[in-house]
């Protein structure tokens, strides 16, 4: 998750300066980033299905998981919308 965290981090950070002849290979990497993010949250939630935890606490972190790449989708969602 902390990949993904970094990854949005870079995209909010370029996102700042979108202005300028540079506008789509900024916009290409904004796409690049949270796509890898999105990514990123597939295999965290590989991973925990993997694993053997509590079933309570396997629920609640896959839960967290599914909230946050179901917004990343969004976020991804609204970037390519962006882009064209």
């Amino acid at each position: 998750m902390s990949d993904s965290v970094d990854e949005l981090h870079q995209s909010m950070a370029e996102m700042k300066s979108l202005q300028g002849p540079e506008f789509q290979m900024k916009m290409s990497n904004i796409q690049t980033w949270v796509s890898a993010a999105l990514t990123n949250e597939d295999t965290c939630m590989d991973g925990i299905e993997a694993k053997t935890i509590n079933g309570k606490i396997k629920d609640n972190i896959r839960s967290n998981i599914a909230r946050v790449a179901h917004l990343t989708s969004n976020a991804l969602a609204f970037i390519n919308k962006l882009s064209y």
